[in-house]
């Protein structure tokens, strides 16, 4: 097989595509040393790494935050190659695989754009000071970033326009983003008023849902449903889920149009 065929083989056209990378909590599913019933399923949309997405846009691949799982997760879904890094936050499950980026890089030839907030950036620096320590030591094998602040203006992306969503995480100011009609919420349990506005009209939301119980950082199931019924989205998908959300059982329990999201599903984007 030819060099070029071997690169088509590797990679997938994302154009026009959502695609989910990750779908569950900061801990994975099955999680270590458990041997519950979701832990121990065959159902394969129980099996879920750590919460990240892919949009296919016009003018290339942008990738929604770095899990500790990227490397598997690009694996997985052949995603040989990616355009631009937005962040969400700056927790360790959705920054922590940034050093993955490298292979990225030596395709792209160069240093990824990444986006994010003044926080994310401090905690980039910190965690990963080798990338940006000079000199730099050739043959270190290092990932290459160029790193631009945002706020909550919107800005023109991959020939997209991407506007910044302020969603509360707890006591964190965290970002969810919307991109045309699809807006995703991450890793939240609360939605200020000022937001709401930017999330009308919606074809797909994506949403933080992470157990039955209630939490003090993250939707439960019932206040998610609650929140996709008020926010009245055409579709809504559920993300971050824990080991105690079984897929079939819980699935079959939501409204209509509202459904768990799972590792590898793909959305369409208008």
């Amino acid at each position: 097989m030819s060099s070029s065929h071997f690169k088509v083989a590797l990679s997938r056209c994302l154009l026009g595509e959502l695609v989910f990378l990750g779908t569950g909590t900061s801990v994975g599913v099955p999680v270590v040393g458990c041997g519950c019933a979701t832990c121990t399923s065959s159902d394969a949309r129980n099996h879920r790494t750590r919460t990240s997405v892919v949009f296919g846009l016009p003018e290339g691949t942008l990738l929604i935050d770095t899990t500790p799982d990227l490397r598997a997760q690009l694996l997985r879904e052949r995603i040989g190659s990616v355009d631009a890094i937005l962040y969400t936050h700056d927790h360790v499950d959705h920054v922590y695989g940034l050093d993955d980026i490298r292979p990225l890089c030596f395709q792209k030839g160069g240093a990824l754009p990444v986006y994010c907030e003044p926080r994310v950036e401090q905690r980039i620096r910190r965690a990963f000071d080798y990338a940006f320590q000079e000199p730099v030591v050739i043959g270190g094998g290092l990932p290459k970033m160029t790193l631009h602040q945002i706020g909550l203006a919107p800005f023109d992306l991959l020939g997209a326009t991407v506007v910044p969503l302020r969603l509360h995480h707890g006591a964190f100011e965290v970002l969810g983003f919307r991109i045309g009609n699809v807006a995703y919420c991450t890793d939240t349990n609360e939605i200020p008023e000022q937001t709401r506005p930017l999330l009308e009209g919606l074809d797909t939301l994506v949403l933080d849902c992470l157990r039955p119980s209630h939490h003090p950082t993250h939707f439960s199931i019932n206040e998610a449903v609650k929140e996709a019924d008020r926010i009245g989205a055409r579709r809504t998908l559920f993300v971050h889920m824990s080991h105690e959300i079984d897929h079939a059982k819980v699935a079959s329990s939501l409204p209509i149009g509202m459904e768990l999201a799972h590792d590898g599903m793909v959305v369409p984007l208008a």
